[in-house]
């Protein structure tokens, strides 16, 4: 498909009324504050200021380093501007510019959890500028300068270090920067060039392409092969027309004076000037596979659409979020900040940078996950000419790039407070975007450190190989496809996935060796209940969950994990088939639902129709050593559309009556029941029932029946923002999972990690 044509494919419009209606609408504008602690209750109050206040501010009068403890500083950057630079706008002053700075906030919360306030500066005079942003140091842990002129951007940042203890980063420099030169390395490697011979030049000499040119030679590219060209034309050495100190330093030694000239031959362009400034002639000018960076916003240097129809080899990228090999300053800034924040970084120096963009050009070449194909429509990037950068929505990044920022600052000697573990850093950084992670935290470590063989029975589908890839390379253990070969090797191709890499493995059941004992097994099971000796062969050679059931079964793998390719019931059967409950278990399914800082788990989600009293009692029994497998003491409610008795009815009688049986059975748990779920979560309405055994609010919900369970559930998604893991079956003799249909492959690792981690040490 040529450029063009998938430009058009991506291509998203937004009309000005749009936009105007969108910060518009509701609250106007994009940010709001909130508060981080109850208040509630007087003693509420006296806490959080007076008197309580007080103790705080005695220790970091005594102790200035508490304020990261006892204060938002740690986590909180301010991103100022005077508005002398606006986008592509120019200089329309500092209150025009509050859009821009509240969306630079508000991207800061979103991809890496950092809060962050905009501050508008109304002035031009570079001395008053840097002695308002001077004395706010103890506000915040950095300052990120924002949309200021050039040359002023370099004084007042130059000052601003110089003046103040904490990282001051202008992104409209070093943002742009780093996100370039990451997909500079990406081309270059594509293209078969190196740092060293590679001749660049960068069209603009304002405040990013200054930026770009000298990152790019602190990683190594050869300063005589770097031209950087104004609107007067070459920046050559002995030149005195347009010029100043910034652009001095980046003077060559040539005879070429313009644009059209330096362009000729040159392996690599960098526009960061104006809106058709690179001309047909000059792309035909270059040099063989071309890489051709046009930054210019909102309009750049030249279009893909034209560059398509120049040549055919060059590779590509903009500012815009409509094309391929966007630069977005979203993968950098938020990111970097969170590391420099989290070490307590004193500067951001050249070594964070550099460690981002590598950080940044290294994901580009992994394999993405199913989040980032689903936030694109479904179009899954993979490295190549049109994905040498990665994509703002790829969950990934806030997991590698701060880590790789931290880790430089450390060795660097810029850190006020190192990072001892760097793996458990990016595990956390993960569980900041990724509720479930937090939850799985330590799980995935014993799985880690209790490698099991775990089956993915759907082998042939592109997002259960996604995910066996992903569980070898996080060292979770091996992951058996089940497959033919033909089809499965067909999808990988397709999909651009390697399965020949350690801790993969590709079974196929028609091929097997232990067909006979599989089919032997499995008759021995089925025999009394209808089934043929072919039944049983039929069964084992053409159904992959039965297969991969019977490998768990006798041991052949550890655990499995299905249920991608058919609804939840049709798969627990065909799993039933081949393995029993664990002895004196009732097998059920418990959901985590994880919302505003609390887990609750569900029960029964998957399982029981409309249960029994002796059954509810079971499940109840089930959901509270599922709680305590997970590290939750387990406060058990069983739930109702009535509390203790009123209004009275045949379903809430059942839940009073399995009180009543697990009172005989004297289990090891908090539990009452029948309640409302507003008296099981809320600790306000609970104490209107001084009786209640609950010692607190609940966190294990038995609800009187399956459909109850999934409406509760899948409401808590769609309007509480929960979110919701699972079914997870419990109970079962052998650890299997079942997924899903249509899971994404990280639900898929969560599920098979669950898997392993049921199997035991």
């Amino acid at each position: 498909m040529p450029a063009s044509d998938k430009a058009d494919r991506i291509r998203t419009s937004v009309t000005e009324q749009e936009a105007l209606d969108f910060h518009a609408q509701g609250r106007p504008g994009k940010l709001e504050i909130a508060p981080t602690k109850p208040m509630a209750t007087q003693r509420d109050l006296s806490l959080a200021y007076s008197p309580g206040v007080a103790v705080p501010v005695k220790a970091i009068a005594a102790d200035p380093a508490t304020a990261y403890d006892y204060t938002t500083r740690g986590n909180m950057v301010a991103v100022i501007t005077n508005g002398t630079a606006i986008l592509g706008l120019g200089n329309l002053g500092a209150l025009a510019a509050k859009p821009v700075m509240e969306g630079k906030s508000v991207l800061f919360k979103r991809f890496a959890d950092v809060d962050s306030i905009d501050l508008e500066v109304d002035t031009e005079n570079v001395d008053e500028f840097i002695n308002s942003v001077r004395y706010l140091g103890p506000s915040f842990g950095g300052i990120n300068l924002e949309d200021i002129k050039a040359p002023d951007c370099f004084i007042i940042e130059q000052r601003l270090r110089e003046l103040m203890d904490i990282p001051v980063f202008h992104d409209d420099q070093h943002g742009t920067a780093i996100i370039a030169a990451a997909g500079l390395i990406n081309a270059l490697e594509l293209t078969g060039r190196d740092f060293k011979s590679t001749r660049l030049v960068c069209n603009g000499a304002g405040a990013a392409a200054i930026a770009c040119i000298e990152l790019i030679k602190a990683m190594g590219f050869n300063p005589e092969n770097v031209t950087l060209c104004d609107t007067k034309g070459v920046i050559y050495q002995g030149r005195s027309e347009g010029m100043n100190q910034w652009k001095s330093a980046h003077a060559v030694k040539t005879d070429r004076r313009t644009l059209a000239e330096a362009m000729e031959g040159a392996d690599v362009v960098l526009g960061l000037s104006q809106k058709g400034a690179f001309t047909a002639d000059m792309i035909r000018s270059m040099a063989a596979n071309p890489i051709i960076f046009a930054m210019a916003n909102p309009d750049p240097e030249i279009t893909p659409e034209e560059v398509a129809d120049i040549r055919s080899d060059a590779i590509m990228a903009t500012g815009r979020s409509d094309y391929p090999n966007q630069v977005n300053n979203v993968l950098g800034f938020p990111y970097i900040f969170r590391g420099a924040l989290d070490v307590r970084a004193s500067s951001i120096n050249d070594a964070m940078k550099i460690a981002a963009v590598r950080s940044l050009a290294a994901l580009a070449r992994e394999d993405v996950p199913d989040d980032v194909a689903a936030a694109y429509q479904g179009t899954r990037p993979r490295f190549g000419a049109e994905y040498i950068i990665p994509v703002p929505f790829d969950p990934r990044l806030i997991s590698a790039i701060p880590v790789a920022v931290a880790k430089a600052a450390m060795e660097t000697g810029v850190a006020r407070k190192p990072i001892t573990d760097l793996d458990a850093y990016a595990r956390e950084l993960s569980a900041r975007r990724d509720p479930i992670a937090a939850t799985t935290q330590h799980l995935y470590e014993r799985v880690r450190n209790h490698q099991k063989r775990v089956v993915f029975a759907e082998g042939e589908e592109e997002q259960v190989m996604r995910a066996a890839i992903a569980f070898a390379n996080q060292g979770l253990g091996t992951a058996i496809l089940v497959g033919r070969d033909e089809p499965l090797k067909a999808t990988a191709a397709r999909a651009g996935i390697d399965l020949d890499r350690p801790g993969i493995e590709v079974v196929n059941a028609r091929l097997s060796t232990r067909v006979e004992a599989y089919t032997e097994y499995l008759y021995s099971r089925l025999q009394r209940k209808g089934y043929l000796l072919r039944d049983c062969q039929r069964l084992i050679n053409t159904d992959r969950n039965h297969f991969s059931a019977c490998m768990v079964a006798l041991g052949d793998a550890d655990a499995m994990v299905t249920g991608t390719t058919r609804n939840y019931s049709t798969a627990l059967e065909d799993v039933r088939r081949c393995i029993d409950p664990q002895p004196g278990h009732r097998v059920i399914g418990v959901s985590l639902a994880l919302t505003r800082g609390r887990t609750v788990l569900v029960a029964d989600t998957a399982v029981h129709d409309m249960p029994t009293a002796e059954e509810l009692a079971d499940i109840a029994e089930e959901a509270a050593g599922f709680a305590r497998s997970f590290g939750y003491e387990p406060r058990v409610a069983l739930l109702a559309y009535s509390t203790f008795g009123h209004p009275t009815g045949e379903r809430s009688e059942r839940l009073r009556e399995a009180v009543k049986i697990l009172d005989t059975r004297r289990v090891d748990f908090e539990y009452d029941g029948e309640m409302g779920a507003d008296v099981a979560l809320n600790a306000h309405r609970m104490e209107q029932y001084p009786f209640c055994r609950l010692s607190g609010t609940a966190n294990v919900l038995v609800m009187p029946a399956i459909h109850s369970a999934s409406i509760s559930t899948k409401m808590l998604q769609e309007l509480g923002g929960s979110t919701v893991m699972g079914p997870i079956l419990v109970g079962l003799g052998k650890s299997v999972q079942i997924a899903s249909m249509g899971a994404k492959d990280t639900d898929i690792v969560n599920m098979a990690a669950i898997a392993a981690y049921n199997a035991g040490a």
